[in-house]
């Protein structure tokens, strides 16, 4: 077996093991080549042969998941993901272990399995258009973009307490009147974000919504339809209860929550963007896509059946 380990240089504490990880596999047999992601390349250049090897491992955040992730989309090749950001929140979702051995076995032993993914293109900040990319997680705009942001300085030294920093620090986010034009229903509403979400838990493994699926070939559009962060605490404590007590109370009237496969969030006043935790230089309106199936995952033994559907988290 061959495999390519594609690591970004500037991810977090968590990529300590990846030279244990690769130790692991190569006491397997397993012929491994090492490339390093900079600020300078694309993950594009480092995959350009990507068909070669019968695993890619993308070594980061998920922000370099969904990036390894968007160039080897609808190619059928195996994705692996090393956890080693701040959140690492698709690696949570889909339940990979942390422990470098315990993620080599994974690698070689776990099931293959086809998730969605998003496309998504937004406005950028000098009135142009940036170029579409994709995310795995989740897409949106307003109060979650804004935490990411504020968060950035702040990971290294407070890991994903930078998020919970970061939040405190927004306690009165900008409200806009939101138009969502959602597989051509158009929905007037207002709030401080919407969340296009493709995997339902967020930092620290709490569920936004119920009934999230990364393999229905939907989205779900969630508007925090609040007006000021303080107001999201009855929700924060409806998720709390799913965690800790296998509760599923209801997130209205906080959470105003949709589905769909297109969507476009036109925002006024217009509202930051952020993908898979970076926020980027752009703002809405933010068009969104799912791509069925696009993303090819290997995932630990148990997290998926036999035909392939994830488990229930």
């Amino acid at each position: 077996m061959r495999i390519l380990v594609v690591q970004n240089l500037r991810a977090g504490p968590g990529s300590a093991g990846i030279y244990d990880y690769v130790h692991a596999l190569g006491r397997q047999g397993v012929e491994v080549v090492m490339r390093f992601l900079s600020e300078d390349d694309g993950a594009g250049t480092l995959l350009a042969d990507a068909g070669r090897f019968d695993r890619i491992v993308a070594g980061g955040g998920d922000g370099t998941v969904s990036a390894v992730a968007y160039e080897l989309r609808e190619t059928g090749t195996p994705l692996v993901i090393y956890p080693a950001g701040t959140a690492n929140l698709v690696a949570m979702n889909l339940r990979m272990p942390a422990d470098p051995l315990a993620l080599a076995r994974t690698t070689l032993e776990g099931p293959v399995v086809k998730v969605d993914m998003g496309e998504m293109a937004c406005a950028g900040l000098e009135g142009g258009v940036c170029r579409p990319t994709g995310f795995l997680m989740a897409a949106g705009a307003g109060f979650d973009a804004s935490i990411m942001e504020g968060a950035r300085s702040l990971k290294a030294g407070l890991g994903a307490g930078a998020y919970l920093v970061a939040a405190l620090q927004n306690l009165t986010p900008t409200v806009s009147a939101f138009t969502l034009d959602l597989d051509g229903r158009v929905i007037e509403t207002e709030g401080i974000a919407v969340l296009i979400l493709n995997f339902a838990r967020i930092q620290f493994d709490l569920a936004v919504t119920h009934d999230s699926d990364a393999q229905d070939g939907l989205f779900e559009v969630v508007v925090l339809h609040t007006k000021t962060a303080v107001g999201l605490i009855p929700a924060i404590w409806g998720a709390l209860l799913d965690r800790l007590a296998g509760n599923h109370p209801d997130r209205s009237p906080s959470f105003e929550i949709h589905a769909a496969r297109r969507m476009r969030v036109t925002a006024d006043p217009p509202l930051p963007v952020q993908y898979d935790g970076e926020a980027i230089r752009a703002t809405t309106p933010l068009d969104a896509v799912v791509l069925p199936a696009a993303a090819t995952l290997v995932v630990p033994p148990g997290a998926a059946d036999e035909a392939g559907r994830l488990s229930p988290a």
